[in-house]
Formats: C-alpha cells, structure tokens, sequence
C-alpha cells in the first residue's frame, strides 16, 4: 500500500489528496462528539487510516490501485 519512492502522476493519490477528502468529509458530516470520544464518518475514518500509514511511511503518494473500494468512494464522493 505504502509506496514512498512512487512517482506522482495520473495513477497515483497524492497525500495532500487524501487530506482535502477528509476535510471534506469532516465538514459535510461533522464527528459525533462527546466529553471523551470523537467518531469520524465512515469515509473519513477509512481515509485516515490510509493518512496515517503514509505519515508512518514516509510517503508523499500512493498507486491508485493499491486502494480498497471505500478508500476510492470516499475520494470520489469528496470531489462530487
């Protein structure tokens, strides 16, 4: 999944991608909230999860197909 000498282009996600999509998300479906607990959306949650490993790797883009189906919706919905 993490591929940190990958060479931006059409086929790969940039990590600056992957960040706008979850602010998007953030702001079209706000996390719930208590004291303690804060709950992103699904596509949110999915997408961050992916921005964690590329922070943990090091890796400024990732090949498009390496991403799960919900990783690729959540990106499409956040540019709709």
């Amino acid at each position: 999944m993490n591929h940190p000498n990958a060479v931006p282009g059409t086929r790969d996600v940039s990590i600056a991608q992957i960040e706008t999509a979850i602010n998007v998300w953030r702001n079209r479906n706000p996390a719930i909230s208590d004291e303690e607990v804060m709950v992103l959306c699904a596509e949110a949650r999915c997408l961050a999860t992916l921005y964690g490993d590329m922070i943990f790797t090091r890796a400024s883009v990732v090949p498009r197909e390496t991403l799960t189906e919900a990783q690729l919706a959540a990106l499409a919905g956040a540019q709709a």
